[in-house]
């Protein structure tokens, strides 16, 4: 299966949230290590993985079929 890896800048414009917000709120509260990113090669970066994110952004909301999320 093929991965989309995305930055927190890239991550906040698919998801219209601030790059601060994910950072400083998300990160390890909503969105988890090794679940919803990565650090490659055991780096400092992380890498947003696009495909769990928006599986489990549209399993939490109880208006999917208004925000057009397939199940």
């Amino acid at each position: 299966m093929t991965q989309t890896y995305l930055t927190t800048k890239e991550l906040a414009q698919r998801i219209r949230y601030d790059v601060r917000t994910i950072r400083n709120q998300l990160k390890d509260s909503v969105l988890m290590e090794g679940v919803h990113y990565i650090r490659p090669f055991g780096g400092r970066k992380i890498l947003f993985l696009w495909e769990q994110i928006e599986k489990d952004m549209c399993k939490a909301s109880s208006t999917d079929h208004l925000i057009g999320c397939l199940q």
